[in-house]
């Protein structure tokens, strides 16, 4: 049945509005991207990848079709000259003919656009794979099995592989449709008795299926190059049985492969089914028996029952390769006699942790957001960031950073406008030092409020406060600034007195003009927004901004970098600066072991990201810190710096993208001053470093000396590792120094294994790995014992802080080597439900300090080491002779009753100065002051509360009884001070 004419004519139309309305919105995207990319400066990355995927596009569609397409017109064109009756008359596939043939020019033109679209599609995305082939730089190290540099590995091999694919992809798909036009058309049939084929389709189909195992052979022969990542043995990388069965066994096949393509071509001149038949049975035969069954039988009756003997060469491969590969080759292991006697440091006069951050970078985001926020629309990140700043003197000290950025607009002014005109950024940078906290237990600030404050704007020039590029995920959304500075709109920061806020109008460099019709036009449709057109506030001085995340818009100029999951603000150079560490990564280096990414990174702090990154690729074996990239956060400027100008795989990337990476002797001195260690790469480290500080293939093997990366102890039982800090230490025969440090346990057992620090400072000791190991005949409290003595020794005391609406909670518990021994250092907080509309969070109250077997607690880190090292600690009631506590008893228990008292009165001082609107820091500090007293004055009495007292408890005639009949001292679901205890670490 036909159609009428109108809607036949209608229909083309429709198609053609339909493809004209998708390349529109296809080169919307494009174009956008052009403008973009020329707006910050990497024309070279957009053009470079632009070009490739083209090209790549344009060869793997040719190549596709040309192959595929050319062998179904070769089928058709070679169809027997009678048609299906040379083989007896009709058959089923006539009536398939009769209704495919009227259409079988605009079937083959669809058909092959859609096959070209898809290979050259796939083609296209491989263009990282084609890059890295083309601009390879070489390593200046052979693989132990084939002699050859390691780049073949890391550039060549991954491109030969995607090369064989896509011809095996081509061949396979031309033997069904040459098969199926040969069927369609006559060229053979499938009767009784066999296959009847015409001479041409014989020949042809003969053709190739003898291509298609000649690609199979050389297949073979290339992975033979492949077994240097194989998984079958004990570690990764060529194992004894794939050296001495299955690289054989690969020639071999390769050899047999070659043999069977000669037979599948001679059977071109000698018809009948025989020789194809042979070929095919003697490669499948030879693939299980050889390349299977033999390979088998060696690893388990040679290898398993032999295996430390037989691995033990490969092993030892394993262990160099993955110590260079994870650059841990170099790390300095040292033994450590961890002695503890408080005595020799009391004689030392060791003073390098009395500075030390307490601050913890998790835990006072809250405090920072409640006292520094101003406005419910601004926001701190969940996890705050450590970094140098000067202090009076000039000495740098550790600070807890955090900038002030932007939510959105309240509640109920959420409209297009206020999202995207007005309320385009945050405002500031607030700091406080890590050592030290005011008399209320809150960070003393050095950079503050709005406009920033603080003696901290004024030793490093900060001249720029406005936060445009961040990572909050309002950053995700685009903003448009500019517009009319005669008249302002952008929401600057609040202010008191007029209108209430102060409005600016942007003027950094950053951003694209959408003053023009078909600027407008396009991000329109990029945004599928009309008000992007229609808006009257947008004029020629406008600019949008985008991709606002600083690892976002890194990711897009440089999509061949892995990103740390920790990007950092610093004041550099007199404006707010992102600086994000950028990894170049390969799951290629031969021998070195392969691992997920994800899992040797992940730990508390990653678990507590608000966004846990996302990494290109998650499988790795070889890892750098290449880049240092930055990022301005008022105009998005971008800068690559090249870290590491040495690796080979940054030279590719340098090769293929020229002057899109700065050298480093271009970052400023300011800059480098705030460079730091990454994280993410300390963590693979560390996760490496706990089997492959091991060098002994056999030790390897045995796994005895094995260690883990212990529990984060303020986690409870919640298995997740302890994350890294970010601290100034100072390791055995060396000065203070910014560090990230960590410890290790063993495999089974909680005590300390080893403590490992890096130099975190830019300078001739950057990266220099240094691990102090325990000694193996004597134990070491690990992190985990160091909180549980912590928790059972002041339990009694740190509750009587948790009681009413408040709860304890531990910060991160720090390990540091100190005269001669390991002291572990953790800050205690009140966490406060204050009044006035604010939200609970944390004041430092306690830090508790520990070395040996002496413990200790103070208001500040010089009171918790004074109780340490200065003496015996105070003998306790429970030590004297009964005779004497039953005389003391009367006056002890009047004692205890007047200070349980003036603790309960202190109590109730300190709620009411926080409930005030504002709170009053005041009186709070002093009303702590006198808590502290009181609970001073209890524990030389001996009274050690149960961990449900309270101080509204009265004594009984025991001085040491608990007090009954009070409340619980934390609310149902409040973290206390109890083994189970709410407590957070932080970096």
């Amino acid at each position: 049945m036909r159609l009428p004419r109108r809607p036949r004519l209608l229909l083309p139309v429709a198609i053609a509005l339909v493809a004209i309305v998708a390349l529109f919105f296809l080169f919307s995207g494009i174009y956008t991207d052009y403008l973009w990319f020329n707006a910050i400066d990497f024309m070279p990355v957009f053009s470079g990848v632009l070009l490739t995927e083209i090209v790549l596009f344009v060869i793997g569609a040719v190549l596709m079709v040309g192959i595929v397409g050319g062998n179904m017109l070769l089928a058709f064109r070679t169809k027997p000259m009678f048609g299906p009756a040379m083989f007896g008359g009709a058959s089923g596939a006539d009536r398939y003919r009769m209704a495919l043939d009227p259409h079988r020019k605009l079937i083959f033109l669809v058909g092959m656009a859609m096959l070209a679209l898809f290979a050259g599609s796939s083609f296209a995305g491989q263009w990282q794979t084609w890059m890295k082939f083309a601009n390879g730089e070489t390593f200046g190290k052979t693989d132990p099995m084939f002699k050859i540099d390691v780049s073949f590995f890391m550039f060549d091999l991954a491109f030969i592989r995607m090369v064989l694919n896509f011809l095996f992809a081509a061949v396979i798909i031309s033997i069904v449709l040459a098969a199926i036009t040969h069927y369609l058309y006559g060229g053979f049939r499938l009767q009784s008795p066999g296959v009847h084929a015409s001479r041409a389709a014989r020949i042809h189909l003969s053709v190739l299926l003898g291509v298609f195992v000649l690609l199979k052979a050389i297949a073979y022969w290339i992975d033979r190059y492949e077994l240097v990542f194989s998984e079958r043995g004990f570690v990764h990388g060529a194992s004894y049985t794939d050296v001495n069965a299955v690289l054989p066994a690969k020639t071999i096949l390769a050899i047999i492969a070659l043999i069977c393509a000669a037979l599948f071509f001679a059977g071109i001149f000698r018809p009948g089914g025989m020789l194809p038949g042979v070929s095919f049975g003697l490669l499948v035969l030879s693939a299980v028996l050889i390349g299977g069954v033999y390979p088998l039988l060696v690893e388990q009756f040679q290898v398993k029952p032999n295996q430390q003997g037989k691995e033990a060469a490969y092993i030892a491969r394993n262990i160099e390769a993955t110590r260079q590969a994870y650059g841990i080759d170099d790390v300095k292991v040292e033994q450590y006699s961890a002695e503890a006697d408080p005595a020799k440091v009391q004689q030392a006069g060791d003073t390098s942790v009395t500075g030390v951050r307490l601050l913890d970078p998790a835990l006072v985001s809250n405090t920072y957001e409640q006292t520094q926020r101003i406005r419910g629309f601004y926001e701190f990140a969940d996890q705050l960031d450590v970094d140098r700043y000067p202090d009076a003197n000039g000495k740098p000290v550790d600070h807890i950073v955090g900038v002030r950025e932007l939510s959105g607009p309240p509640e109920g002014q959420n409209n297009w406008i206020n999202r995207h005109l007005v309320y385009t950024h945050g405002y500031g940078i607030v700091a406080a030092p890590g050592n030290k906290v005011d008399s209320g237990g809150l960070p003393d600030y050095d950079a503050k409020d709005m406009p920033v404050t603080g003696p901290l704007t004024q030793t490093t020039g900060l001249k720029e406060s406005r936060i445009y590029f961040g990572e909050h995920p309002n950053n995700n959304e685009y903003a448009i600034a500019g517009g009319n500075p005669q008249r302002p709109q952008e929401l600057d920061y609040p202010e008191t007195g007029g209108t209430g806020q102060a409005n600016t109008t942007y003027t950094g460099k950053g951003g694209v003009p959408v003053g023009s019709f078909v600027n407008r036009l396009f991000y329109a449709a990029k945004y599928g927004e009309v008000n992007i057109l229609l808006s009257g506030d947008i004029n020629d001085n406008s600019k949008i901004l985008y991709e606002r995340n600083p690892r976002a818009r890194i990711q897009k100029v440089a999509p061949f970098l892995t990103l740390d999951s920790n990007p950092y603000p610093a004041i550099v150079d007199g404006r707010v600066t992102w600086i994000v560490d950028a990894y170049t990564t390969s799951n290629a280096y031969p021998y070195s072991q392969s691992e997920s990414l994800g899992e040797m990174t992940r730990d508390t702090a990653t678990d507590r990201s608000r966004v846990i990154a996302q990494q290109p690729q998650d499988q790795v074996n070889y890892m750098r810190n290449s880049v240092k990239a930055t990022v301005d956060a008022y105009d998005g400027t971008v800068t690559l710096y090249a870290w590491e100008p040495d690796d080979p795989v940054l030279k590719t990337w340098s090769n293929a993208f020229p002057g899109v990476i700065q050298p480093k002797e271009r970052m400023s001195a300011d800059l480098r001053a705030h460079v730091r260690y990454p994280e993410d790469l300390f963590k693979v480290q560390r996760y490496t470093l706990s089997r492959y500080h091991i060098t002994d293939a056999a030790a390897f093997y045995s796994g005895q000396d094995f260690w883990n990366v212990p529990n984060d102890p303020s986690q409870g039982d919640r298995n997740i590792k302890q994350p890294p800090y970010y601290l100034t230490a100072t390791m055995p025969g060396g000065q203070p120094t910014f560090s990230l440090t960590t410890t290790f346990v063993p495999r089974q057992g909680p005590n300390l294994a080893a403590f490992m620090a890096v130099d975190s400072t830019d300078g001739p000791n950057y990266g220099q790995l240094r691990v102090l190991r325990m000694p193996s005949n004597a134990p070491i409290p690990g992190p985990g014992q160091a909180q549980n003595a912590f928790q059972s020794r002041f339990a009694g005391e740190l509750n009587l802080l948790g009681v009413g609406a408040s709860s304890v909670r531990y910060g991160n518990l720090l390990t540091l080597p100190y005269a001669g021994g390991l002291v572990y250092i953790e800050p205690v907080y009140v966490q406060v439900a204050a009044g006035g509309g604010q939200e609970p969070y944390p004041i430092l109250q306690r830090v508790l300090v520990s070395f040996g077997s002496k413990i200790g607690v103070g208001r500040t880190l010089e009171e918790g080491l004074a109780e340490v090292f200065g003496g015996e600690q105070q003998e306790t009631t429970e030590n004297k002779p009964a005779e004497e506590n039953q005389q003391q008893q009367p006056a002890q228990t009047t004692a205890l009753a007047t200070a349980i008292s003036e603790a309960q009165t202190a109590y109730e001082d300190a709620q009411k100065a926080l409930q005030a609107s504002p709170p009053d820091w005041d009186a709070y500090g002093k009303a702590q002051e006198r808590l502290d007293a009181a609970l001073e004055k209890l524990k030389s009495l001996g009274a050690q509360p149960a961990p449900n007292a309270s101080p509204t408890a009265s004594p009984t005639a025991s001085p040491s009884a608990t007090p009954t009949g009070s409340p619980p001292a934390t609310p149902t679901g409040s973290p206390t001070a109890s083994p189970t205890a709410t407590a957070t670490g932080g970096t």
